[in-house]
């Protein structure tokens, strides 16, 4: 089967509090076995991952030099959002390397930068509220405003930080190439983080400071493939409705009419299990045989067997 692997942040960290390179490394390598499990099972598989802690740390880096020397250079959001997919993919294309030629699989593995193309009239870019990097004091915030035109709005009593939008993926501009590498037979890394959002001007595309939801990427990346399965690989064994209320339940399936009347009842957290959730319908309604599956990183081969995990169904 051909398979779209979302990767949440465990698959890249599995200590929040230990965000060196090194640490992530050998937790990439963990992830490897999971993800070269499937391939030795015969799966073409390609990889989309989250990058919500490592864009952080670059955009936090880059504001402490920028606070510290009072420089001009603050790298744009979409720069970083490049370097943070360079820098994962690089992780992970090596520990899945590894790990193919230990059992001697002879594939090649590659990352490629993407750009995801999104609607610069898209209704999240009216109201950001997805804040990034560090905190600043009012008369800082004041300052980024009126030099940068970020948009600064106040954290909960912690300080002011930017926000940013978190539009929807319309398209991935690299997709033939990414498609005539999955063809030749590569495992290929792409989309990472949601993509490198950007827009059309013209006959031009243009960088813009957003952030996509990996899981939405991942499902756009999986239609263009005409992949068979969307996995979406988290924390989790299981969906659950009641999270953590005395009648919690897991579900093994859920339909797409069982979906609406969840979301309706706000079961799922939005930023968490809510995207996750939402794609994978999304994808469940592209063609009639497609299936879509939410299940935990350890138990991905499981998954694709109906062992483990939910499936969402039309």
């Amino acid at each position: 089967m051909k398979i779209v692997l979302a990767l949440g942040g465990n698959a890249l960290q599995s200590d929040p509090k230990d965000k060196t390179a090194e640490a992530q490394l050998n937790t990439c390598k963990e992830t490897a076995k999971s993800i070269v499990d499937l391939i030795e099972e015969g799966h073409e598989i390609s990889i989309v991952h989250g990058n919500g802690p490592q864009v952080g740390q670059i955009v936090a880096c880059t504001e402490t030099a920028y606070k510290a020397d009072n420089s001009n250079v603050l790298f744009p959001f979409d720069v970083c959002g490049s370097f943070s997919q360079g820098y994962i993919g690089y992780h992970l294309q090596n520990a899945i390397s590894e790990e193919l030629k230990k059992r001697n699989i002879n594939k090649s593995v590659g990352t490629v930068v993407t750009q995801v193309l999104v609607d610069k009239n898209d209704k999240g870019f009216q109201n950001p509220t997805k804040p990034i990097g560090s905190f600043y004091s009012k008369e800082e915030a004041e300052k980024l405003q009126k030099e940068k035109g970020y948009i600064m709005k106040e954290d909960a009593g912690r300080g002011y930080r930017r926000v940013v939008a978190s539009p929807k993926p319309i398209d991935v501009i690299e997709k033939d190439l990414i498609k005539n590498l999955v063809a030749s037979g590569a495992v290929v890394v792409s989309c990472g983080g949601g993509g490198i959002p950007v827009v059309q001007e013209n006959n031009t595309i243009k960088g813009v400071a957003a952030v996509i939801d990996k899981d939405f990427a991942a499902e756009k990346l999986a239609e263009i493939l005409d992949a068979d399965v969307l996995l979406i690989l988290t924390a989790v064994d299981r969906v659950c409705v009641n999270f953590n209320k005395p009648d919690q339940k897991s579900l093994e399936v859920m339909t797409l009419e069982e979906v609406d009347r969840y979301i309706e009842e706000g079961q799922f957290a939005p930023g968490s299990m809510l995207p996750k959730v939402e794609a994978c319908k999304k994808f469940a309604q592209f063609k009639e045989d497609k299936t879509a599956i939410i299940a935990s990183l350890s138990k991905a081969k499981e998954a694709l067997k109906g062992l483990s995990g939910t499936k969402i169904v039309k």
